[in-house]
């Protein structure tokens, strides 16, 4: 199962497990509230769910640089979270680099609006909304640009 996992780059770092517990994904609700969707467009809604939790994962982590980062993985399984969004789910444990798909993150010019909109700045939000974050292969772990 393709999971999302937001966190921050400086929670990211080459050969080294992720322990985000709580990712978004395709699941069942996000199906049936959804169903004129098709896979990429869940995709994609799962994905978002993510880059807004890895805003609240930056106001927990002052110290992190201010972009928004989005662990693509695939796991064995994950459990719908008992609340939260549709796309809400609950790993069992770490991630393991090889389970590691790509990174998805914000280019470093994204970081004031970044940094505003985890202080709670809804124009900052409404605009990181219509940017798409930067694709790194895994083996860009250690090379992503930082704000």
């Amino acid at each position: 199962m393709r999971v999302y996992l937001p966190t921050t780059l400086d929670a990211v770092q080459p050969g080294a497990d992720l322990t985000v517990r709580q990712a978004h994904a395709v699941t069942v609700a996000l199906r049936a509230a959804l169903p004129d969707t098709d896979d990429e467009g869940l995709e994609y809604v799962a994905q978002l769910a993510a880059a807004d939790d890895a805003l609240a994962a930056l106001a927990a982590d002052p110290a992190a640089p201010r972009q928004r980062v989005v662990v693509a993985a695939d796991v064995e399984a994950a459990r719908p979270a008992p609340d939260g969004p549709a796309t809400a789910v609950v790993l069992s444990g770490p991630v393991a680099p090889a389970q590691v798909a790509c990174l998805l993150v914000d280019e470093p010019e994204a970081a004031a609006d970044v940094a505003a909109a985890a202080g709670g700045d809804q124009s900052a939000r409404d605009r990181l909304d219509a940017r798409d974050l930067l694709w790194y292969d895994v083996s860009e772990i250690g090379f992503v640009p930082r704000a």
